[in-house]
């Protein structure tokens, strides 16, 4: 049975009249944000009017309910039948149910999405997947936490009075309906959108007859405004609050959508930006430190990499891995994300226990300047290459239908395409020199283009990658041009 039921739908259209508003604000602030950096009127820093907050040790965040006592791993992927019954199946403590980046908001993807948790809370068991083979969810599953999509984007499928409703209210209203009491919470920039995410749950629970508290939530710091305001974050959800994540590649994104104009933030190659770099230490390091002194979980980011057919490549990528989750614990991390079942030991083995909320980092003092020291950045022509092959290649997949896929032995989801067609940008805006002493310029890039992906791919990204600014998402447009069937749902 579908999880679209007139009882649903109600609840959805009262969450809708409740906050669109609110939301169309806190995006509208957003935008004027990102307009004041760009011509350097405002500057990223800890934000003055709230340090009393991140100074007054004697607030702390709820203890874990149950399902999250032990996080020390979590896989992460779409809400498919196969890869539900696959991760519920892993040995990975938590499933993060991905309905944003691992998903491609079809109609068909978030509605069936939504009825494979639903029937799952309900006590199904057995699934079959589309190329006909039969799933069973064993004895002792993962814990089910859903992922809805960010407040930047709509749901045209559901529209209520004259207007399309927030996808965010969708995802994490149809989710709460039918029970589902965990959530991840992407993309915020800011404490101001973690207060409305706050004032949803409450409003939630009030309308499920729910006690204040029930509904717990985990926030993806995955941009840098964000990295300045984890404690404030923390502080508006404390009574729903359950973490902080690291969410790697969208906060690698968000640094060039948001101080990428200045010449002085350019990133080197995708794969040179690692999290041993200093800006990424800062930011994690300041994670743990900050969630730990509230007494919240600090989950790490995620290892993308998928198994091959080549065991000498596996040698290497699994040695890699352990190593990233090795560092992770080291770190003080209580747990971190794979995307495939087969990475699961590997951090089972780094996370010798269920928690480390006892290290309290107090050695980590992070500054502005810290989470702003990007260093040099070494471009190649190799690294502009793989971008466009990336960007060009998922993009093809999403238009598909598809949110998550291997290409060249990854897992590439809507965060790492951003970063692919957000570094091309990037390079273009500051005529990047490559290794090669080459500036990186239209008519490169042209030739690099030329031939590759679809029609439909390359239109997309010369969109959102080769134009004097930079289009916040690639999402947005892209839905509406190439996922948006008609109408289902009119209040």
């Amino acid at each position: 049975m579908s999880a679209l039921t007139p009882d649903a739908v109600e609840f959805l259209v009262a969450l809708d009249r409740a906050f669109a508003g609110a939301r169309a604000d806190l995006l509208d602030a957003r935008r004027r944000r990102r307009r004041r950096l760009a011509r350097g009127e405002e500057t990223l820093d800890f934000l003055p009017e709230t340090a009393a907050i991140r100074a007054d040790t004697t607030w702390r965040v709820p203890e874990p309910p149950p399902g999250l006592t032990d996080r020390r791993v979590e896989i992460t992927g779409p809400p498919t039948p196969s890869m539900a019954v696959n991760a519920l199946n892993s040995g990975a403590r938590v499933w993060m149910a991905d309905f944003e980046d691992a998903t491609a908001p079809t109609w068909e993807n978030i509605l069936d999405g939504h009825t494979v948790l639903r029937e799952i809370g309900q006590g199904r068991r057995d699934f079959t997947g589309a190329n006909g083979k039969r799933y069973r969810i064993g004895d002792q599953p993962a814990t089910i936490v859903a992922r809805p999509r960010g407040w930047h984007l709509v749901e045209k499928h559901i529209v209520v009075d004259g207007r399309p409703i927030p996808a965010a209210l969708v995802d994490a209203g149809l989710h709460l309906f039918h029970g589902g009491r965990l959530l991840y919470l992407p993309k915020l920039e800011g404490h101001r959108e973690a207060r409305l995410w706050n004032d949803v749950f409450r409003h939630a629970q009030s309308l499920l007859g729910l006690p204040v508290g029930t509904i717990r939530a985990t926030v993806l710091i995955e941009t840098i405004a964000a990295a300045f305001e984890m404690d404030e974050i923390l502080y508006e959800l404390r009574e729903h609050a359950a973490g902080l994540n690291a969410g790697r590649w969208d906060y690698i994104f968000s640094i060039i959508k948001t101080i990428g104009h200045e010449r002085r933030f350019v990133l080197p190659d995708r794969a040179a930006v690692t999290m041993t770099a200093p800006f990424m230490r800062a930011y994690t390091d300041l994670l743990v430190r900050t969630a730990h002194r509230r007494g919240a979980y600090a989950i790490g980011g995620m290892s993308a990499f998928v198994p091959s057919r080549d065991p000498a490549a596996n040698a290497r990528a699994f040695d890699q891995v352990r190593a990233d989750k090795q560092r992770e614990a080291a770190d003080g991390f209580d747990g971190s994300w794979v995307a495939h079942p087969a990475l699961v030991p590997a951090c089972v083995t780094a996370f010798t226990r269920p928690d480390q909320r006892d290290r309290l980092r107090e050695d980590v003092s992070v500054t502005a300047a810290d989470l702003l020291n990007l260093g040099d950045a070494t471009v190649t022509e190799a690294g502009l290459r793989n971008n466009i092959t990336v960007a060009l290649a998922y993009l093809d997949a999403w238009i598909g239908g598809t949110g998550a896929v291997a290409i060249g032995g990854l897992m590439e989801d809507a965060a790492t395409a951003e970063i692919a067609r957000a570094q091309v940008w990037q390079w273009l805006h500051h005529g990047t020199t490559l290794t090669d002493d080459r500036p990186v310029s239209h008519d490169l890039v042209g030739k690099l283009l030329a031939g590759a992906g679809t029609e439909a791919s390359r239109r997309i990204f010369t969109r959102t990658a080769l134009g004097p600014e930079l289009p916040a998402f690639f999402t947005p447009q892209a839905y509406a041009d190439h996922l948006v069937s008609e109408v289902r749902v009119r209040v």
